[in-house]
């Protein structure tokens, strides 16, 4: 059976790639803390056979990104694709419309394989300044327009202003704030899924 150009395959033989940065690699965090260990378990708690491979790489960019997805997709074939990347092109004041060309790029390469994907948003803190920071907001809403995919509007809502759920560096969420990121992915992972 073919969904999207994609082989569906047996359950056990379904792949989803998360394909991320810190926020995703469970940075100062045992692995099996971090929100992507804990979408495995949801998974395979509900009955969704898939595979979770966690591609992401703490300090990755989006030009690091898009020089390594080619290869993760070839390697991994996944049916779905979670795309989590453009916080460390914020926290560097790196040019807005080079994040949103690299993840165009990406978004483009998932889909020309015929895999689905949820792009999840990044949003700046203020101190980045208000011209700045709406505009890395907005790149991800327009991308997701553009390329008619889904969207989590912004991996930690609800975490990020929470210091009980953050690291002391203030940038990453501690154990305590991962489940709280799985479910802001979750709503909007599960229509992509196949039981």
């Amino acid at each position: 059976m073919s969904i999207g150009g994609a082989t569906a395959g047996t359950p056990e033989e379904r792949t989803l790639l998360v394909f991320g940065d810190s926020l995703s690699a469970a940075y100062g965090l045992k692995a099996e803390e971090g929100w992507v260990a804990r979408l495995q378990d949801r998974l395979r708690q509900q009955g969704y056979g898939y595979k979770v491979v966690n591609a992401s790489v703490s300090g990755e960019t989006t030009s690091g990104g898009r020089n390594r997805l080619g290869r993760a997709l070839d390697t991994h074939k996944p049916q779905v694709v979670i795309l989590e990347l453009g916080a460390n092109d914020g926290l560097r004041g790196l040019p807005v419309q080079d994040a949103r060309t690299n993840l165009a790029a990406m978004i483009r390469a998932v889909q020309e394989r015929g895999a689905r994907l949820l792009l999840v948003g990044i949003q700046m803190p203020p101190n980045y300044g208000p011209r700045y920071a709406d505009a890395f907001a907005a790149m991800y809403p327009q991308l997701a327009k553009e390329f008619n995919v889904p969207l989590v509007p912004f991996l930690l809502d609800g975490v990020a202003l929470d210091d009980s759920l953050m690291q002391a560096d203030g940038l990453h969420p501690n154990a305590a704030g991962q489940p709280r990121l799985l479910d802001n992915v979750w709503a909007h992972l599960v229509p992509l899924l196949e039981r």
